[in-house]
């Protein structure tokens, strides 16, 4: 029997599509994730020797020893390994147990990565093998030692002082950000104001300067009194008309897809990821198995030369030249690592509309919108035209704004994502007609409110913005708290329990 070359990914849903790409010289296996994991044993149950440098000790993950021994079996039929885990730092370090675990030697196996599952990307990775990248995997073991250290420790001291069950190096800052807007709202004062607003043909106009000056007003009495002061008829002051670019997002990070699907689709972080999951690692489209998405771990808004030449070109084709942008570049920020391209389709001509029949409905929807936010990254700006008329009476200034759209740029495609709206305001003549006679003036109550409970969207951005956590566990925290009973959800809405903000205080 003639031996093979043995490739092995993490997951089985993978090593099907990839067998088909690389032919009968290849046999195509998985490790189904991790196999080992830090035990739970020494002091503290850290299952890391604090005394002696920080040594780790691992164990077989529980029920991985079967997928071991036929590992073994097969590296022992196998011309070559190749590991071929996924393109992060945690697949970098499952390489290396997978690696250490097997006994292989450095002559034995090389280290391959791919960003997408279709067959040039898999041929272009077996061209450029390498080692294993020895910087990412102890960059991995830092970053879970310290989990345990701090998680461990902290979850122990949790468990004695509440009725708490764990706390965490990421999750716990998590809570704290909940548990502080709670009390922030809880300790809002709320105050009064009012507004007064002029309705005409077709438009309504808002009071909001007073002899040019910004104006408040604070009660019921104030409002009536400017009321009795205000005539039916209003003095066109002035009518101003600016022209405006309105540019594209970059295309999708982790965490911004975890935004928008949120905002837009309703989705929470976890059905997210494991939609994009499934989108990455392989549709059955009929005639093929294929990724449709580019791996959905990233903190990098980097699109490959191929993937832009050939939007450009299906830009021009489908839309023409005219919709053509530009590559957004972006100043690189603290703490990205830029390992991968941003999250697009692997293929342009892919539309959604295409392979709409193969897909779930949950599946269509995510896939629409990377599709579309990838090609309106590169696409020109919308131009608009934003017009603001200011009315007077009495020495009361009026605003009424609109805005039209010009040309419609990258909102042809991307519209159904975006707020931009158009308001038209009817033409005015200054010169024909100064004045203009109002339907109706009307005051109305308001008070101020606090800032909102934290949506799953808004913890992301904010936890983002911080610094906190890394984009791929975002997911995985929100799903903890959760589950650990320290919040629960209202509104679709973060609201902390007893146990949250005891916790949250004892920490």
């Amino acid at each position: 029997m003639q031996k093979k070359n043995l490739v092995i990914v993490e997951s089985p849903s993978k090593s099907k599509t990839i067998e088909k790409y690389l032919g009968n010289d290849y046999q195509v296996v998985s490790s189904k994730g991790h196999v080992r994991d830090l035990a739970t044993s020494g002091k503290y149950g850290l299952g890391v020797d604090i005394e002696d440098h920080f040594k780790p000790n691992y164990i077989t993950i529980k029920g991985k020893k079967k997928v071991i021994d036929e590992l073994k079996k097969d590296c022992k039929n196998a011309k070559f390994v190749y590991l071929a885990t996924d393109p992060d730092r945690e697949g970098e370090a499952i390489s290396w147990h997978l690696y250490d675990v097997l006994g292989l030697k450095p002559e034995q196996y090389d280290r391959i990565v791919f960003h997408e599952i279709t067959k040039p990307a898999i041929l272009e990775a077996l061209k450029h093998p390498r080692k294993i990248d020895q910087d990412l995997v102890n960059s991995q073991e830092t970053r879970r030692i310290l989990d345990r250290i701090i998680g461990f420790r902290l979850s122990k001291f949790i468990q004695s002082k509440t009725s708490g069950s764990s706390a965490g190096r990421v999750q716990s800052v998590a809570l704290k950000l909940i548990v502080d807007r709670e009390r922030e709202i809880e300790n809002f004062q709320k105050e009064e104001y009012w507004t007064i607003t002029a309705s005409f043909d077709g438009f309504d106009a808002d009071l909001f300067e007073y002899d040019h000056k910004e104006i408040e007003i604070k009660n019921e009495q104030e409002a009536d009194h400017i009321l009795e002061q205000l005539k039916p008829t209003f003095q066109i002051e002035s009518i101003e008309k600016k022209k405006k670019s309105k540019k594209s997002k970059p295309p999708f990070i982790t965490s911004t897809l975890q935004q928008d699907a949120s905002n837009k689709l309703g989705f929470t972080a976890k059905k997210t990821m494991s939609i994009a999951q499934k989108l990455y690692e392989g549709i059955d489209l009929g005639s093929e198995t294929v990724g449709l998405i580019s791996y959905m771990r990233t903190d990098s808004i980097r699109l490959s030369d191929e993937f832009v030449k050939s939007a450009y070109g299906y830009i021009k084709a489908t839309y023409g030249e005219e919709y053509i942008g530009t590559v957004k570049h972006t100043r690189k920020k603290e703490n990205v690592q830029d390992a991968h391209e941003a999250i697009r389709p692997t293929s342009v001509n892919r539309t959604p509309e295409s392979v709409k029949q193969y897909l779930t409905n949950d599946e269509y929807k995510l896939y629409r919108m990377i599709y579309y936010r990838a090609l309106a990254s590169l696409m020109k700006d919308a131009k608009t035209e934003n017009t603001t008329v200011i009315l007077d009476n009495e020495n009361y200034q009026f605003k009424a704004t609109g805005q039209t759209i010009i040309f419609d740029g990258y909102l042809h495609i991307y519209q159904d994502y975006e707020d931009t709206k158009e308001t038209v305001l009817p033409e005015f003549d200054k010169k024909k007609e100064p004045t203009l006679e109002s339907k109706d003036i009307v005051k109305e109550q308001h008070f101020t409110k606090p800032k909102p409970r934290y949506t799953e969207a808004k913890l992301i951005k904010e936890m983002e913005e911080l610094g906190i956590g890394r984009p791929s566990t975002y997911a995985t925290i929100l799903d903890n708290i959760k589950t650990r009973g320290y919040v629960i959800m209202q509104e679709k809405k973060f609201v902390p329990t007893e146990i949250g903000i005891e916790v949250t205080d004892k920490l």
